[in-house]
């Protein structure tokens, strides 16, 4: 099953008051694992940039000035999504740009029930709790030291991690399943291989907890199944 992770940022709150999308960010998966495909897009709005979107992202005027408009990277956008299942958290916000960007130059919508709201998904399983995807890295233990400013590629590859830990975590089919992308399905498990985590998660259990579990296995003695399992 492929999935997009998704995230965008733009100059405000609401496109049919004139406002655009300025970065696009996606990574690809593949049967939940990171295939190591990405796209990324910086977006000339044709408009200035408010102060207040500024201070989120950090990305202004004269940045923007000489990348493409979203005519001339709509296409292409849209070629690397497909049909596949977009995971985006807060996904009516992104949606809603998204659409907006393809109807004014007269390319397909995206329709709605291809987004998955991660968004949704962590106030159903932590009600009350916070949810916005910093909350969801310290929950998880996800390191995100480096969102120190909005960006939509580094969020995307963030709120991944975060989408694999709200459904359970990463579990790989181990490439039995067979990649819709493949013309020759029956070779697909041969050729296909995931690409590694780009940031290891933190380990599950504490250094102390390792160091009693080591003095539990020494107190087995040498044919302890314990043994044959270390390392």
């Amino acid at each position: 099953m492929r999935e997009i992770v998704l995230d965008t940022e733009t100059t405000g709150f609401e496109p049919e008051q004139g406002d655009r999308i300025v970065e696009i960010g996606a990574v690809e998966l593949f049967n939940h694992v990171p295939t190591g495909k990405t796209y990324h897009q910086y977006i000339n709005p044709e408009r200035s940039m408010p102060q207040e979107a500024f201070e989120v992202h950090g990305l202004g005027d004269e940045f923007l000035r000489d990348k493409p408009v979203f005519k001339e990277v709509g296409q292409a956008f849209l070629n690397f999504i497909g049909d596949a299942r977009l995971v985006i958290h807060n996904a009516a916000f992104d949606m809603k740009f998204l659409n907006a960007e393809l109807r004014w130059i007269n390319l397909p919508l995206i329709p709605w029930e291809q987004a998955l709201d991660t968004l949704a998904i962590a106030r159903k399983r932590f009600p009350g709790s916070p949810a916005s995807l910093d909350a969801l890295c310290r929950r998880f233990g996800i390191d995100n030291a480096s969102r120190t400013l909005h960006g939509a590629l580094l969020d995307s590859e963030i709120l991944a991690d975060v989408y694999l830990e709200l459904i359970g975590g990463r579990q790989p089919d181990f490439a039995l399943a067979t990649d819709p992308r493949s013309q020759n399905a029956a070779t697909t498990s041969d050729n296909w291989r995931p690409s590694p985590r780009p940031t290891p998660l933190p380990p599950r259990i504490s250094a102390a907890e390792a160091e009693a579990h080591a003095a539990f296995v020494e107190t087995l003695g040498d044919n302890a199944l314990w043994r044959s399992l270390d390392g």
